[in-house]
C-alpha cells in the first residue's frame, strides 16, 4: 500500500473511533494542548540531569522547576476560570498557547537558573487557562452519555506528550544540549496556536445535543444576551442522571440554584462550588493522586538510572514504555466507568477511581523497592494503568455535579486545591530524597513513603460514593429550575 494511502487509512479509522470529522478534530485539538503542556514537564525531567551539571544545582532546585510552574498556575486560575464563564474559549485558549510558546522558548536561553526558573513562572502564568477552557469545552462539544470516555481520550494527550518530552527531549538534549531540549517544543506550539484559533465556540450548556455548534444569531453575544430558553440545561440526559433517578435519590433542595450562576460575583461562585460536599472530596481525593505522580514524574529518569542501573537515554526510554500503562489506563477507566454507567450503577464514576487508587500500591511498592528490572517492569506498568485510570471519570463526575455556568470557575478552584497538593511535591520529594533519607537509597524511600497519599484517596472516594447521587441531582435540578425560569 502507498504511503499516502496508508495515511489516509489511518486518517480515517481515526475519525471514525473518536466519532466523526468535527468531533475527531476537537478531540485531537484539546489532546494537543495538555500533550504541548506535557511534553514541557517531560522535557524537564528527561533534561534533570544536565541541568544540574551546567547550573550546578541539586534535586531541590529540579523540583522548584515543576513546583513554581504549578504554584503560579494556581494563582492565575481561578480568575481564568471566571473569564472562561464569560468570554469565547476558543479565543482565550488559542491566545494563551500563542504566550506558552515565547515563555517555552525563553526557557531554552536561559543563561543562569534564575532566568530559568523565572521562565517557567511564566509559563504556569499562561498554562493556568487549559484547565477551566478545556473541562468547559469538553462539557459543551460532547454527548453527556460519552463525558468520562471523552474526558479519557482528551487527557491521553496530555499522557502521551509526557511521553513525548522524555523521548525527542533525552534523544535532542543528550544530541544537541538541554536548550534544544526545549526549542524543539516552539514547532508543534505555533502550529497548535493556529489548530485553537479554528475551534468553534460551542453553546454554553449545550452539552453535544448539537455537536457543540453555536446557534445562528449568537456569535459574540454576552453570557447574559444568549439565554434561548435551553441554555444551561442538558437537552440529552447523562446516564448518571437517569440512575440516579431510577436509584430514587432526590435533590439536596437547599442546594438548588434558583438563578443564573454566571451572574454571580466570583465569592459567591467559589462558595457555591465548595458547597458541592462531592466536589470537595473529589478535588481532595484527585489532588492526592496527582502529588504522587508530579513527584514521580520529576525524578522518574533518575530514579530509573540509579536503581536499575541505566543509561540515561535507555532510562528514557523505559519512563516512555511505563508512561504508555498510565495512557492505557487514561483510555480505558472513562470507557469502563460509563459502560457500568450503561447498567444502572449511579456511583460508577466515582467507583472506578477508587477502587484503582486502593490498588495501585499493591503494584508500585513492590516495583520501587525491587532492583530487577525484569521483574519491576511489569508491575510499574501494571500501577500506571490503575493511576491513569483515575482522572477520567473523576473529571467527568465533576462536571455531572456542577451546573454547566460554573464549570469554568469550578475548575479554576480545583486547580488551586490542586495545586497546594500536588504544587509542592517535585521540590518536597527532591528534599525528602536528600535532605531526610539521603544516600543512594533516597529516591527509593521517598517514593514508597508517597504511596500512602494514594492509600488517603481511595478512602476519600468511598465517601464520594455515598454523596455523589444527591449530588447529581441536586445539579439536574438545579438546570431544570433555570430552565423553567428563562422560558
Amino acid at each position: 500500500m502507498r504511503p499516502k494511502a496508508t495515511i489516509r487509512l489511518l486518517r480515517e479509522r481515526v475519525k471514525r473511533a473518536l466519532g466523526g470529522g468535527a468531533r475527531a478534530q476537537r478531540v485531537l485539538v484539546l489532546g494537543a494542548v495538555l500533550g504541548l503542556d506535557g511534553a514541557d514537564k517531560g522535557a524537564v525531567s528527561a533534561m534533570a540531569g544536565p541541568l544540574k551539571h551546567a547550573f550546578s544545582i541539586g534535586n531541590t532546585e529540579i523540583g522548584l522547576l515543576a513546583t513554581v510552574v504549578a504554584v503560579v498556575g494556581a494563582v492565575f486560575t481561578i480568575p481564568v476560570g471566571a473569564l472562561t464563564d464569560r468570554v469565547r474559549r476558543n479565543r482565550l485558549l488559542a491566545f494563551s498557547t500563542m504566550l506558552w510558546v515565547t515563555a517555552t522558548a525563553l526557557s531554552g536561553c536561559a543563561p543562569s537558573y534564575l532566568w530559568l526558573l523565572a521562565s517557567r513562572a511564566a509559563l504556569g502564568a499562561v498554562s493556568a487557562t487549559s484547565g477551566p477552557t478545556i473541562a468547559s469545552l469538553i462539557g459543551d462539544y460532547f454527548p453527556v452519555r460519552d463525558r468520562a470516555r471523552t474526558y479519557g481520550t482528551v487527557l491521553a494527550g496530555e499522557l502521551a506528550g509526557a511521553g513525548l518530552g522524555f523521548a525527542v527531549s533525552g534523544t535532542v538534549g543528550s544530541a544537541l544540549g538541554w536548550r534544544f531540549a526545549f526549542w524543539w517544543l516552539v514547532i508543534p506550539g505555533v502550529l497548535l496556536v493556529r489548530a485553537v484559533w479554528r475551534l468553534p465556540e460551542p453553546v454554553r450548556g449545550s452539552q453535544g445535543s448539537t455537536d457543540g455548534e453555536r446557534r445562528p444569531g449568537s456569535e459574540g453575544m454576552s453570557p447574559h444576551e444568549d439565554r434561548g430558553g435551553d441554555e444551561g440545561a442538558p437537552r440529552g440526559r447523562d446516564p448518571a442522571g437517569k440512575a440516579v433517578e431510577a436509584s430514587g435519590v432526590t435533590a439536596d433542595e437547599d442546594l438548588v440554584l434558583r438563578e443564573d450562576p454566571r451572574g454571580f460575583p466570583l465569592w459567591r461562585a467559589v462558595g457555591r462550588i465548595l458547597r458541592v460536599r462531592t466536589n470537595l472530596v473529589l478535588i481532595i481525593a484527585s489532588s492526592l493522586g496527582y502529588f504522587f505522580f508530579a513527584g514521580l514524574r520529576s525524578f522518574a529518569t533518575l530514579f530509573t538510572t540509579h536503581q536499575y542501573g541505566v543509561s540515561t537515554s535507555v532510562a528514557s526510554l523505559l519512563v516512555l514504555v511505563v508512561g504508555a500503562g498510565a495512557l492505557a489506563g487514561v483510555l480505558t477507566g472513562g470507557r469502563v466507568a460509563d459502560r457500568l454507567l450503561g447498567r444502572r450503577r449511579p456511583n460508577a464514576r466515582v467507583l472506578v477511581p477508587t477502587v484503582c487508587l486502593l490498588a495501585v500500591p499493591v503494584f508500585a511498592a513492590p516495583a520501587i523497592h525491587s532492583t530487577t528490572l525484569l521483574v519491576a517492569l511489569p508491575l510499574l506498568i501494571s500501577a500506571l494503568v490503575l493511576l491513569g485510570a483515575v482522572n477520567p471519570p473523576l473529571d467527568a463526575a465533576r462536571l455531572d455535579i456542577i451546573h454547566p455556568c460554573l464549570w469554568g470557575r469550578a475548575e479554576g478552584v480545583r486547580t488551586v486545591l490542586r495545586t497546594l497538593a500536588e504544587g509542592p511535591a517535585p521540590t518536597l520529594f527532591g528534599w525528602v530524597s536528600s535532605g531526610v533519607f539521603g544516600g543512594p537509597h533516597g529516591l527509593e524511600y521517598t517514593l514508597l513513603v508517597f504511596l500512602l497519599p494514594l492509600i488517603a484517596a481511595g478512602l476519600l472516594g468511598l465517601v464520594a460514593l455515598r454523596t455523589y447521587p444527591k449530588d447529581v441531582a441536586t445539579a439536574e435540578a438545579s438546570a431544570r429550575v433555570i430552565r423553567a425560569g428563562g422560558a
